[in-house]
């Protein structure tokens, strides 16, 4: 029977068979068990299950728009035993022509609770799979799933990730919830299972990907199914670049790519900045204004991704004779920080489908009695970097690009065509401090005397070959450092503070926090009196494990005393980088530290010892990653040094941080963003993420495999895009040079 506080019938017409090894728990249509069905801002208003137009019968639950309205399913008495359970199943749909996002709770006699969240799309009836345990794709090594709903054994299945920790044994309820609707919305619902085998799961990543490093769960009209095509593809991309790369010729560019407008610049033979007339600009070493337009990660190593232990997710890998085991290698990213937490299949052997793709494109060929044997006469295969290279430059500048942006391959640097920016990476075995962040590591101690020796040897090894270079524009202070954890609450405003306290004395910034709040209260009686706290002898605040207090109205020291605290440890740091380059390389530029979190000590301290700010921007505009209106009080050139748009339809499984619908969409989204950033006088350019597409598997580094890329897996160009990106590059820089002629005596 049911319990529910509104009478229920139910009329069973036809059932959908059962996945093996599925159990139902509770039927809506004909239940067969006694569950209670408890209804919080829900209700099931229809006195009979209903019909779909597939012909299956659903029951309709409508969840009102209330903050958190719940449909919560718990057993009559005691609690559920799930513990031969590996995924709990419910077959659903949508009422509606849109999508749902419905959060599944389930909770334990513990308190503990398993959540996982369901984006339900528009269409048929489906069962949703969710594991038992935490899980997500990570699971398999790569960031996201490959697409859902997917039909397995007859099903539509959808498969979600989980997350938290359940005893199974002591299971007391199951709700699902839609957040916060702004109108009502009407789920249909069957039937809730248990799952007790994981064969669907295996299977929706059998096979996933093609010998071309494609998903082959979907198609679309980039897509690669021979040799023949890619060597098309490139035949017909080699005819649009000559022209391209003609009109190319035609405009008023120096030798760096600087525009030739307007009144003249002082030329001092390597880049530079200079404010004029309210704007920022990148001054070439001829002397002349230049808005970078970048491409990070040019680079022919990005196609690599992990097959070690899960060789079944792969269609065709060559085999033992195949001259393409040329591009096997080995390697280990399980490096401990947050990026690897989690996540399966992080080392061994890995495969590089992007230059597999590349020698099949243009690769010098065997002799035919040899042909694809790795023998004395033909010994094993290697990128032909120099056409690579070629090519590469090739498109960049012909799509309107002048910057080779972070983490690209030295070596096309040196082709001197194009301007390039080079990373520091410091690294060593300095003390650092987590601040709940940690996603690349740990913040570096900039007051241990082991960081200022890393970092003297870290750019001494960087400037050693470029010294002298005027291609260079200069280096970038490490990338995307833990400044703060995610989230405006205090305790990630100031994760540096709190994470410093908490540390022991050994740490040189604790003591140089310790010795910051000595000098300015004394003892811990001032301490005590300033912070509101009741601390009994200073050494107390030398242990391990130190809470210190949240800041609040009534003690306004607090957040002081965090601040200074902030701002000394970032002027200590990029002070520390820049005068190493100073004296190691003196004719470039320290770009700046590369955003993604940040505070503003972090800011203000880069601002004066840099010569750029850079900031990864994942927002749809350059003014929705940060506030403008106080980077111009900095009165310092700003460089976006990561921006992005990605879609789900084109193989790799994750859009990146910000989505578009389609990829026709990625085109005037870029438009958009180039727009908005010349919009902006303290703007001096703009670095797209990346070059090339991630591998749909996951890359090396953190499983990473997004859509991306101005080229696919194959390295055939996404044209439509592609195309949209080099009308908009050419329209900023023909702004640029229109704003330039005007201000021309």
């Amino acid at each position: 029977m049911i319990r529910h506080t509104l009478p229920v019938v139910f009329t069973l017409l036809f059932s959908t068979p059962l996945l093996a090894g599925q159990q139902t728990l509770f039927s809506f249509v004909r239940p067969a068990s006694v569950v209670n069905v408890a209804t919080e801002g829900t209700g099931m208003p229809q006195y009979n299950a209903e019909q779909t137009a597939e012909g299956e019968v659903l029951r309709r639950v409508v969840f009102n728009p209330v903050e958190r309205p719940t449909l919560r399913l718990s057993p009559q008495s005691g609690v559920w035993d799930w513990s031969a359970g590996r995924y709990l199943t419910l077959r659903m749909q949508s009422a509606q022509d849109w999508a749902l996002t419905v959060d599944v709770t389930l909770l334990g006699s513990d308190g503990r609770t398993l959540t996982s969240r369901i984006d339900l799309p528009a269409g048929p009836a489906q069962t949703v799979m969710v594991p038992l345990t935490a899980s997500s794709p990570l699971s398999q090594g790569m960031r996201a799933g490959p697409p859902m709903p997917w039909v397995y054994d007859g099903q539509r299945l959808l498969l979600t990730s989980s997350a938290g920790e359940l005893d199974l044994k002591q299971v007391v309820s199951v709700s699902l919830t839609i957040p916060n609707p702004k109108v009502a919305q009407n789920l249909l619902i069957e039937k809730v299972g248990i799952q007790d085998d994981d064969q669907a799961y295996q299977a929706a990543y059998h096979a996933l990907i093609d010998a071309y490093g494609q998903s082959t769960r979907g198609n679309w009209p980039e897509k690669i199914t021979s040799d023949e095509q890619l060597k098309a593809a490139d035949a017909r991309e080699q005819q649009q670049l000559k022209s391209w790369l003609a009109d190319r010729e035609k405009q008023q560019l120096d030798s760096y790519g600087g525009v030739l407008a307007g009144p003249a610049f002082a030329a001092k033979g390597f880049f530079r900045t200079e404010k004029r007339a309210g704007r920022w600009y990148l001054v070439t070493p001829e002397g002349h204004p230049f808005y970078s337009l970048g491409v990070n990660a040019v680079a022919a190593d990005g196609g690599r991704t992990y097959v070690a232990g899960r060789e079944g997710m792969f269609k065709a890998l060559p085999g033992e004779g195949d001259a393409l085991t040329a591009f096997y290698g080995e390697g280990n990213n399980d490096d401990g920080n947050a990026s690897s937490q989690g996540r399966n299949f992080k080392q061994g052997r890995w495969f590089d489908f992007y230059a597999a793709n590349i020698q099949r494109t243009y690769g010098k060929p065997c002799p035919p009695a040899v042909q694809g044997q790795a023998t004395p006469e033909c010994p094993a295969l290697a990128l032909d970097a120099e056409r690579w290279q070629a090519h590469t430059l090739d498109r960049l500048q012909a799509w309107g690009f002048n910057t080779l942006g972070n983490w690209s391959d030295p070596a096309i640097g040196q082709a001197k065509r194009m301007p390039y920016t080079l990373p520091l990476s410091i690294v060593g075995d300095y003390a650092s401090i987590s601040t709940g962040m940690d996603w690349w590591g740990r913040m570096p101690d900039p007051f241990d005397p082991r960081f200022a020796m890393a970092t003297e040897r870290a750019v001494a090894i960087a400037a050693r070959d470029h010294r002298d270079d005027p291609w260079l524009i200069g280096y970038f202070a490490d990338n995307e450092l833990a400044w703060a954890a995610p989230g405006n609450d205090p305790k990630a405003r100031y994760g540096l503070a709190y994470g410093t306290l908490r540390l022991t004395t050994d740490v040189p910034a604790k003591r140089a926090f310790l010795k910051q709040l000595r000098d300015k209260y004394r003892n811990q009686e001032g301490l005590s009196k300033a912070w509101g706290i009741d601390l009994q002898a200073w050494e107390l605040m030398e242990d391990p494990g130190f809470e210190a207090p949240l800041p609040n109205p009534e003690h306004p020291e607090i957040e002081r005393d965090y601040q200074y605290f902030q701002q000394v440890f970032a002027e200590t740091y990029f002070k520390t980088i820049a005068d190493a380059l100073k004296w190691h390389a003196p004719n470039h530029l320290l770009l700046g530290g590369r955003y993604a979190v940040s505070t503003p000590e972090a800011v203000k301290a880069c601002a004066e010892f840099c010569d750029v700010l850079s900031f990864n921007f994942y927002t749809l505009k350059p003014e929705d990653g940060y506030d403008f209106a106080r980077l111009a009080e900095l009165d310092k050139p700003v460089l976006v040094s990561e921006f992005q748009f990605g879609s789900r339809d084109r193989g790799p499984f994750w859009p990146g941080p910000v989505e578009v619908a389609r990829e026709e969409d990625r085109g005037p989204a870029y438009g958009n963003f180039l727009k908005a950033a010349l919009a902006q006088p303290m703007i001096v350019g703009a670095h797209w993420f990346q070059y090339l597409d991630q591998p749909a598997s996951g890359r090396l580094l953190d499983g990473e495999n997004g859509h991306l890329g101005l080229v696919a897996i194959t390295d055939v160009a996404y044209p439509g895009f592609v195309e949209a990106v080099r009308k908009s590059n050419l329209q900023a820089v023909g702004q640029l040079r229109s704003e330039l002629e005007k201000k021309a005596p």
